[in-house]
Formats: structure tokens, sequence, C-alpha cells
């Protein structure tokens, strides 16, 4: 019995000193995710910040939504599109995704609505309208929708497919 005593210590002491190390070995590596995950974080906020940033470049200003709401879209001859009715926001991001353009119709009767990528517009020298690199015949087939049937929350992921693929630019 007295040989088995210091056994039985000698195997508790051990078990307690490596449970301290694991317990310590543990903390460390979820000091080490947390770590990673702000970095995760300060880069995405990063990447966000340089989007909007090259976003405001390509318009060439920072422009108020009411003084873009209005302003016609012209193609490189030209030649009217249209002009912007709305602005449509990616909420987590804080940028603008789509424009939403009017085009064809009579006094705004039997026209349809294009959502266009915001990168796909440029502002001109003289800054009264924006351009779009697209003729009227092409833009008659771009997907769009009716301005009585805006889409949904749900098919915005389904429209920034279409325009992506149409305009061959990422909203």
């Amino acid at each position: 019995m007295k040989k088995l005593i210091p056994i039985v210590a000698l195997s508790f002491l051990s078990a307690t000193l490596a449970g301290t190390s694991c317990a310590a070995d543990v903390q460390q590596k979820q000091q080490t995710l947390l770590e990673k995950q702000k970095e995760l974080k300060h880069e995405r906020r990063e990447e966000s910040a340089e989007r909007v940033r090259a976003s405001n470049e390509s318009m060439q200003q920072v422009s108020r939504a009411s003084k873009i709401i209005g302003t016609n879209v012209k193609n490189p001859n030209g030649d009217k599109l249209g002009d912007i009715k709305d602005l449509v926001l990616d909420p987590e991001s804080g940028q603008v995704v789509y424009i939403v353009v009017a085009f064809g119709g009579v006094l705004g009767v039997g026209g349809k609505l294009f959502a266009l990528p915001w990168k796909a517009l440029h502002w001109t020298r003289d800054k009264e309208y924006y351009v779009l690199d697209v003729d009227k015949s092409t833009l008659k087939k771009a997907p769009g929708f009716d301005k009585k049937h805006w889409p949904d929350s749900s098919k915005w992921d389904q429209l920034r497919e279409e325009v992506k693929e149409f305009y061959q630019v990422n909203p």
C-alpha cells in the first residue's frame, strides 16, 4: 500500500499538469483564432471601402441621390437611352449596386425599367448625363421589369445574375 500511494500521487500530479498544459494550449488556440477573425473583419471592411472608393472614382465625384435621379443616360453616340428613376443599394456594404433606368414607352406609359450595374455607367466630362456603352436595340433585349412589378428581395439575386451576364460587369 505504501508503494501504491506515491504512484497514485504521481499519476494525479501528472494528470493535473497535463490538464493545465492542455487548457493553456486550448486558450492559446482560441486566442489565435480570435485574432484571425479580427484580421478577416478588418480586411473585409478595407475591401468594401476600396470598392466604394473605386466606384466613386469611376463616377469622378460623389453625388447626392437626388442629383442622380432624373439624369439622362445616353449611349456614346449621344442617343438618349432613358433616365435614371432610382438607385438600388446593398444594405451590407452601403454601396450603389444598380441604377434603375426607364426606357421606351410614350410619355412614361408602356416603358420598361432596367437595372443597370452602377459600374457600367460613365459620367460625362460636362457632368450633364451618364454614358452607357449600349445601343437602343441592345438595350431592348436587356433584362428588365415592369414599372408596377419591381422584383422583390428574393428576385434581386436572379436579376443580379442576368444583369451581370448581359452587361459583363459585376454589380
